[in-house]
């Protein structure tokens, strides 16, 4: 496993952005979110399994999390991260002769670009559906700019 911290140090001087390419203007911040990245796949388990679809400008998480009820899984949203865990407490074992069913608790997050926001979560036959959208402000629209 590659320790982050350790490569994080040498990124600003291997991967300057500025050396790389003289037209480019405020990207330093994009190797401290690929940092941030790479630590959420780190800390996230291999559970629940997952797809992402996308709909025009809208993405949709479909968490397979049978067994569970809706009081059973938190969807929380912070600092551009999208983290969706549970908090199921497990079952009464002593009267099962043979547990082929996973129960357990997990935490899965997702890095979200700036302009995806979280718009809903339904939970509906074993299946979390969490609903994002991309969202362009008015700043990132093409504009024209007039001449004087």
């Amino acid at each position: 496993m590659v320790n982050l911290n350790s490569a994080h140090a040498y990124l600003p001087s291997l991967l300057d952005i500025n050396r790389v390419t003289p037209y480019a203007v405020g990207f330093d911040r994009l190797f401290d979110q690929l940092k941030t990245y790479a630590e959420h796949q780190v800390q996230s388990s291999g559970f629940p399994p997952y797809n992402i679809r996308k709909e025009e400008e809208k993405y949709f998480i479909d968490l397979a999390v049978a067994g569970l009820s809706k009081k059973d899984l938190e969807v929380e949203v912070a600092e551009g991260v999208l983290t969706v865990r549970s908090t199921y407490e497990g079952i009464d074992t002593n009267n099962v002769l043979h547990r082929g069913i996973s129960f357990k608790k997990f935490t899965r997050k997702f890095t979200l670009a700036d302009n995806v926001v979280v718009t809903s979560a339904e939970y509906a036959n074993g299946m979390l559906t969490v609903a994002l959208e991309r969202i362009l402000p008015e700043e990132k629209k093409p504009k024209l700019i007039p001449i004087k």
